[in-house]
């Protein structure tokens, strides 16, 4: 993550070896960002209304900097001091949507709860006890939803998750098997031999930026990340049919 490499707030230019020389423009800051932090990929610059602040959308999040990148601010939110709005917050949720009609819904599990009317997409690792959380202390308070859980191990955290997502996988009764296992954390007695698309999630998720588990998104592509309060999801997934 860019915060990683950022460690605060104020970060000289000097320091990143970049002349502090006139940028003027969105195309030149993108340049000389990359320039100081060429593995990071920008994906966007845009000039705010704000003291000549330009934002910089990289490595998952919004930083801040002047057009001459003398300075960055990074882990900071923009805030309208008239309105009190969380401008940063708005831009993240802006920039961080995501098609809802283009993800793979064939490759998840998909469990239908009361007419299945709403839509939610949940990327969930087997053993995180956020995603745990999530299905039942949140989830089981919603209904309504039919909700496509797509596996994603993350085997750095969790050396037996991809194990048990193909048990999960490849189950007679793949929705039994899930609920099973994330509600009462009983596994298959058996499972047959099946093709697991862990690794075409596995390339979903870094393609749209999916870094951590649970990370939930609803039918209008609004992205919602960990096991947030049932009632924040349910009013998410009321906007996402508006």
């Amino acid at each position: 993550m860019f915060k990683k490499l950022v460690s605060f707030t104020l970060l000289s230019a000097a320091c990143a070896g970049i002349s502090t020389s006139a940028i003027a423009d969105e195309a030149s800051v993108k340049k000389a960002v990359e320039a100081a932090y060429p593995k990071f990929k920008v994906e966007s610059v845009a000039k705010t209304p704000y003291a000549g602040l330009y934002e910089v959308f990289m490595g998952g999040q919004i930083i801040y900097t002047d057009e001459k990148m003398s300075f960055l601010i990074a882990e900071g939110h923009l805030v309208d001091p008239k309105t009190k709005k969380d401008l940063t917050g708005e831009r993240m949720e802006e920039l961080t949507r995501v098609d809802f009609s283009t993800l793979p819904l064939d490759q998840a599990i998909k469990v239908v709860k009361g007419n299945g009317s709403r839509k939610l997409v949940v990327f969930s690792d087997v053993d995180c006890p956020y995603c745990k959380r999530l299905e039942q202390n949140e989830l089981t308070n919603i209904t309504d939803v039919t909700i496509y859980t797509f596996l994603y191990p993350i085997q750095q955290l969790h050396p037996d998750s991809a194990n048990k997502s193909k048990a999960i996988w490849c189950a007679s009764n793949r929705v039994k098997a899930w609920q099973d296992w994330i509600l009462n954390a009983k596994l298959p007695s058996s499972a047959g031999n099946c093709e697991v698309p862990i690794e075409r999630i596995g390339e979903l998720a870094r393609k749209i930026g999916v870094t951590s588990t649970p990370t939930l998104f609803f039918a209008d592509g609004k992205r919602m990340l960990g096991a947030q309060p049932y009632k924040e999801i349910e009013q998410a997934l009321v906007a996402a049919k508006k």
